[in-house]
């Protein structure tokens, strides 16, 4: 954790790790308004202790984090091939049983999903996995994991995402 005074806001820097008391314990000079950076994971109890400590709070991204193109492959992924990319990953053809589809962004395969996806590989439960046909036997949103139910999929176009902590398929609608 690192607070720097800005002649607009006080800038609070969280790095993950932090714990509600140190929060609570910050000594804040009077009449400025708190900008947090959220550098890694942070545990809810620190945002309300923050939200507690009754001034205005603004969430900023966090600053020299690199930016993270999309990975885009342009073939059917075989039994035993594995993608690996911090940013989302186009899959522009199949991904069959036995094949790995991990991404720290979301999961697109234009084509059939059989085999394994897990989107938000990094712990970003935000994010989904959309496939022309979503026929896995197993999906990963950031922490969480899904078994599909015997039978299932083949139903046209489907996305998965977390839904009350849990994931949850759905047929895609556009909007």
């Amino acid at each position: 954790m690192r607070l720097r005074a800005t002649p607009k806001a006080l800038a609070l820097r969280l790095d993950g790790g932090e714990t509600p008391e140190e929060v609570r314990a910050l000594n804040l000079p009077e009449g400025l308004p708190l900008e947090v950076e959220v550098a890694g994971p942070v545990a809810q109890e620190v945002l309300e202790a923050l939200l507690s400590l009754g001034r205005p709070v603004t969430l900023v991204p966090p600053r020299n984090r690199p930016q993270v193109g999309t990975l885009v492959v342009s073939k059917t992924l075989r039994s035993g091939e594995r993608i690996e990319h911090p940013g989302t990953v186009v899959v522009l053809g199949d991904v069959n049983p036995g094949a790995e589809v991990v991404a720290g962004g979301d999961v697109i395969v234009v084509g059939k999903l059989r085999g394994l996806a897990h989107a938000g590989a990094g712990g970003d439960a935000e994010r989904f996995i959309f496939a022309l046909e979503l026929a896995a036997k197993q999906v990963r949103i950031g922490p969480h994991l899904a078994q599909a139910p015997e039978g299932e999929g083949g139903r046209g176009p489907e996305v998965a995402r977390l839904q009350d902590e849990q994931i949850v398929v759905e047929p895609f609608k556009r909007r």
